[in-house]
């Protein structure tokens, strides 16, 4: 695996970029305009993702590191589990829905596929 220089280097970290861009475009409609409480959340969740990808990354300790991207792992799922929210209440559309959580969801299996490959790792590079 090539070293990464930044955390923009990062494939997790691009995911998640592309994530808080879709969550925001989602957002944008008129019916979530009526709802802040859940429409804030959820950006927050998904900015929360990218976040802790990022500050993660710049700790420079892989056990840090690591503790970070499960928190960006549990803010996806977070993400997810609001986005259910807003299909049950017909804010947004099944194909919307599915869409969505299947991005989330390879989020998260490649931010856990990138944990366990820390964690096997003997190095403390990142």
């Amino acid at each position: 695996m090539a070293r990464a220089h930044g955390f923009e280097d990062l494939k997790a970290w691009q995911l998640a970029r592309e994530l808080v861009q879709n969550i925001y475009q989602l957002m944008g409609t008129q019916v979530f305009g009526k709802d802040h409480a859940l429409r804030d959340q959820l950006r927050r969740a998904a900015v929360s993702s990218m976040a802790n990808i990022a500050e993660g990354f710049e700790r420079g300790s892989k056990r840090d590191f690591v503790r970070f991207l499960y928190m960006a792992r549990g803010s996806a799922g977070e993400v997810r589990s609001h986005l259910y929210v807003a299909r049950d209440l017909d804010y947004i559309t099944e194909a919307e829905f599915e869409r969505m959580t299947s991005r989330i969801s390879g989020l998260s299996k490649g931010v856990f596929r990138f944990i366990q490959h820390l964690e096997s790792s003997e190095t403390d590079a990142t």
